[in-house]
């Protein structure tokens, strides 16, 4: 079996790390980079740096910020928000990111993540899928600009879009579990994870070691992702690890 990843995510919004429901009401969480420093030392897998309004407010990704978070990480960084071309990508990087996320900009451009792909290697793209359930077209569509927008394309078909075209990680995320602390939404991830030969992060819902349990196992995600329940202090990287080992799943 191959080790599960346990990721904390900073979701950034003009410097702060801030954290809501459903892509609402915000609340701040703290400083990135002192945030970044403790998931380095819990033993975090990885960490995920998203500039959640970048996109819809039509700026670039915080340079500053995501070098001064690199320089305190010795895990591997991916940074997202607002990366519209290859040169985006390129500032990341050298910035000191070692994967780029990519959601709005490349559905508007699916070229974008073969240019990328192409360019940097597979390893270093992600594409972030934001999905909710819709009960007018009986299935999850895409929405784009930080959950603003929806977009006419359903999860699974664009899940293996995306990866024709070079993405070597997915991102998924359920609008609809996010922040709610009930559990991931493993019916969507089992759909993804089957249709796809790609690593896929679950994200969106987890309250408790439980929820990472049933996401890595039932719905075979690769990883996991949270973001609440880390930042306030409510459960521990270390304590979700110790649980998945008491259970036979294999983590670092």
């Amino acid at each position: 079996m191959l080790t599960k990843r346990i990721i904390p995510c900073l979701d950034v919004k003009e410097g702060r790390v801030v954290k809501g429901v459903q892509f609402v009401s915000l609340r701040d969480a703290g400083d990135p980079v002192e945030l970044a420093k403790f998931y380095n030392e819990q033993g975090a897998d990885e960490l995920v740096f998203l500039d959640i309004s970048a996109t819809h407010e039509g700026r670039e990704t915080m340079v500053d910020v995501v070098r001064e978070t690199a320089s305190a990480l010795s895990i591997p960084f991916t940074v997202g928000g607002g990366i519209r071309t290859l040169a985006d990508m390129t500032r990341m990087l050298r910035a000191g990111a070692d994967k780029v996320s990519v959601n709005s900009a490349a559905l508007q451009n699916p070229q974008l993540i073969k240019e990328g792909s192409d360019y940097f290697g597979a390893q270093c793209i992600v594409v972030a899928i934001d999905a909710k359930w819709s009960e007018e077209d009986g299935t999850w569509m895409i929405y784009t600009h930080g959950g603003r927008n929806k977009f006419p394309k359903e999860a699974v078909a664009w899940a293996k879009e995306a990866v024709a075209l070079g993405a070597g990680e997915l991102l998924v995320t359920s609008m609809d579990k996010d922040g709610e602390k009930t559990g991931f939404d493993n019916a969507l991830l089992k759909e993804i994870r089957a249709a796809v030969n790609v690593p896929v992060i679950a994200s969106g819902g987890a309250g408790n070691a439980e929820h990472f349990y049933e996401t890595l196992t039932e719905a075979d995600a690769d990883a996991a992702l949270a973001a609440s329940i880390f930042h306030y202090k409510e459960t521990s990287v270390a304590e979700v690890k110790n649980y998945l080992r008491s259970k036979g799943v294999v983590v670092r």
